[in-house]
């Protein structure tokens, strides 16, 4: 009878993602099931987890699929305790939570990702007059494109053709505080090509601080930490020789592994979370597909895009985004499912780093390790690996 009884319910393993939220871990987190009850191969996503474990020192692997965690292993550090740095995975973090503010704060902003923000509203009034008065004419949209003509790191790409920045810029954590982004220097005009520039969702970052009035974390914590229940988590600001007087809008945020996957899930679900509205549903829409304001490369508001089937192996409506030691968030909606490709260095994991406390032990394992063989690209390949589980 109950075996019956099960096989009834099945049809609505399907239907349940839809409407189903997970509440935070503390209060029972994530349902879990069977990846082939939801239709995905067990043994595929075996060889999706042993490749990623290829490409990092430390990680881990999680599939949310119709509302279900059919995935979750790890490897090294990899814990679900674990509160690692995700590098530039963090400028997702950032473009959502520019998208909420321009929202709430549409009078402050009242022409949202078309707004010119090098005016002093949005900007410190230090930096004017302008050094290059070309700055004017940058809007939101192309800081959150990386389009806005900051200089970044090679290549660049005009209109889909590889070009040489020289010199390139200065990126990385240091690329992420004021002083630097402020005064990062123009590779061309704004609009002109796509490099990619960390000090670019930084300044973006305090166009947010300016019209709410608060830091980014903290403003991260009210708008999307409480309606997604997020357990701890943070910045990695702790840098040596670095000082990080703000939140770093280029990345560097850390959080437990199944909080990185409801952010995903949030997402997936067009911004909303139980019978809210996080995110407003027409900018996560933007975030999902090419937009007027980077026609270079397939990169939205700080998420790459597969619309042109760059990734021949994973449906043109996936968008993710990757950040330093091989961490990755996908989406796709066609599959009704999330993706956490875990990574991650010992600098990582460092708690000196972040300041959060580890709650959980580590053997020792992976203190030799080194990259498999045969790795390209970990994070598009993974993302082939596990779509290629779905219905086989």
């Amino acid at each position: 009878m109950k075996v019956l009884l099960f096989a009834l319910a099945l049809p609505l393993l399907h239907a349940g993602g839809y409407d189903y939220f997970p509440h935070g871990d503390v209060k029972g987190g994530w349902r879990t099931i069977d990846a082939g009850h939801v239709g995905m191969n067990a043994a595929k996503l075996d060889a999706a987890f042993d490749y990623a474990s290829e490409t990092s020192q430390h990680g881990g692997l999680l599939v949310v699929r119709h509302g279900w965690l059919v995935y979750e292993k790890y490897f090294g550090r990899g814990n679900r305790q674990a509160m690692p740095e995700l590098a530039s995975c963090g400028k997702a973090f950032t473009s959502i939570a520019v998208g909420i503010a321009i929202t709430e704060k549409r009078a402050l902003i009242p022409n949202g990702l078309d707004q010119k923000v090098f005016t002093p509203a949005y900007m410190p009034a230090e930096i004017f007059p302008l050094a290059d008065p070309r700055k004017a004419d940058i809007t939101l949209g192309q800081l959150l494109s990386m389009s806005a003509g900051i200089r970044g790191t090679n290549p660049g790409f005009v209109k889909g053709q590889k070009v040489t920045l020289d010199p390139p810029a200065v990126d990385g954590p240091i690329a992420t505080t004021d002083p630097v982004a402020l005064n990062q220097p123009l590779w061309t005009s704004p609009g002109g090509g796509y490099a990619y520039a960390t000090s670019s969702p930084h300044l973006a970052s305090i166009v947010l601080r300016r019209i709410t009035g608060m830091e980014m974390e903290k403003y991260m914590r009210e708008r999307m930490g409480k309606p997604l229940e997020w357990g701890e988590w943070g910045y990695a600001m702790h840098r040596p020789g670095l000082k990080m007087d703000h939140t770093p809008g280029g990345g560097s945020i850390a959080m437990k592994s199944t909080d990185v996957i409801r952010f995903a899930y949030l997402l997936l679900h067009g911004g909303k979370w139980r019978n809210k509205q996080v995110v407003p549903k027409g900018y996560v829409e933007i975030c999902s597909k090419p937009n007027p304001y980077n026609p270079h490369y397939p990169y939205s508001l700080q998420f790459e895009v597969n619309e042109d089937g760059h990734v021949a192996g994973a449906p043109r409506d996936a968008f993710w985004k990757s950040g330093a030691g091989g961490y990755s968030i996908y989406v796709i909606p066609s599959l009704d499912m999330v993706i956490y490709k875990m990574g991650g260095n010992e600098k990582q994991y460092d708690p000196a780093l972040t300041g959060l406390p580890v709650r959980y032990t580590y053997n020792g394992s992976r203190e030799q390790w080194k990259p498999g063989k045969n790795v390209g690209d970990g994070v598009r390949r993974v993302l082939e690996m596990v779509t290629a589980a779905v219905g086989k």
